[in-house]
């Protein structure tokens, strides 16, 4: 049986996203190739995101995919596109059992279209499920979501749908992918790397960060709780409060 993770005083955040960073590395240090790492931390995601939702975490955004990941020697891309493609045909299962609801954030359009298929049915399937949502950044880029915004805001102006005085921070926000969801308040980066890498910039402007020196393979229940008693200890009296 698992062992029960104390939260008892602590203040559980309701969205937390997560750069998961360190697949090759923990991968290299075990003489494996990068590939193994992958696997490896695929399963990460689904343990973090069982634990997340049994300590009241209500949303959680993983970035799974870069719009600069395409760079990657093409055999690893293929890999990874292959690790996808098994990964959301489990979801969809997955996501029914445990209530959980889907939503893939990124640009669909340069993917495959079986893997547009099972994204379509991922998230149609599981739209209703009430459990902790699980946001996938998927060939997403945070500045290629700001464009793809604007063009969506330019096109609502010259239709007439919108008038440019009208835009406000709140419509902006109702362009991005992330629409509806509120903005993160902790930001998780494993394995030592403290930079964003083109990640949530419009969404992380009053969240939390916490680094990490621990690989996504092997992140775990008790370093979410690390995450979370750090983001307890931030006196957040000032801008940005909730």
């Amino acid at each position: 049986m698992a062992k029960k993770i104390d939260l008892e005083g602590l203040v559980i955040p309701e969205h937390v996203a997560i750069i998961l960073d360190g697949n090759g590395r923990w991968a290299k240090k075990r003489h494996l190739p990068r590939t193994a790492g992958h696997v490896a931390g695929a399963k990460t995601v689904e343990k973090i995101i069982e634990d997340a939702h049994e300590m009241g975490i209500k949303y959680i955004t993983m970035y799974a995919f870069s719009t600069e990941n395409w760079n990657r020697p093409e055999d690893e891309v293929k890999a990874l596109m292959k690790l996808l493609r098994n990964y959301l045909k489990d979801c969809i299962e997955r996501a029914n059992k445990n209530k959980m609801k889907v939503k893939v954030l990124g640009d669909k359009s340069r993917l495959d279209q079986d893997i547009i298929d099972r994204i379509n049915e991922l998230e149609e399937c599981s739209k209703e499920n009430t459990g902790i949502q699980f946001n996938i950044a998927l060939n997403y880029g945070s500045r290629d979501e700001i464009r793809r915004a604007v063009q969506k805001i330019g096109n609502s102006v010259k239709e007439g749908t919108l008038k440019p005085e009208d835009i406000s921070e709140d419509i902006i926000s109702s362009y991005l992918d992330t629409a509806g969801i509120p903005d993160p308040d902790l930001l998780i980066r494993t394995s030592g790397e403290i930079r964003l890498s083109n990640y949530l910039l419009w969404q992380l402007a009053y969240t939390e960060f916490y680094f990490t020196d621990v690989l996504w393979p092997d992140f775990n229940a008790e370093e979410l709780k690390k995450a979370i008693v750090y983001f307890n200890g931030r006196d957040r009296r000032y801008g940005g409060v909730k």
